[in-house]
């Protein structure tokens, strides 16, 4: 019998601190998803997401920075 993992969330603040792993302080994304404990293809897309934010790009999912969150707040109240 396989067991399956059990699906794990992740807050935005930790997303954006693992990616920041990559970004900011050079790790491999091998490095940092050890570090973190998540698949690396996991990390990438956080990696991505983090980079299109940073870049003025509203995510479609919930948003890592605290300028999209706001941004993501203001849209759903209109």
């Amino acid at each position: 019998m396989v067991r399956r993992r059990q699906r794990r969330s992740f807050s935005p603040e930790f997303k954006r601190d693992a990616a920041s792993l990559v970004l900011e302080q050079g790790y491999s994304y091998a490095e940092a998803s050890r570090a973190v404990d998540v698949h690396d293809n996991t990390l990438r897309k956080w990696v991505q997401q983090l980079n299109s934010e940073q870049s003025g790009q509203t995510p479609k999912g919930k948003a890592m920075t605290p300028e999209q969150q706001r941004i993501q707040e203001l849209e759903a109240r209109v």
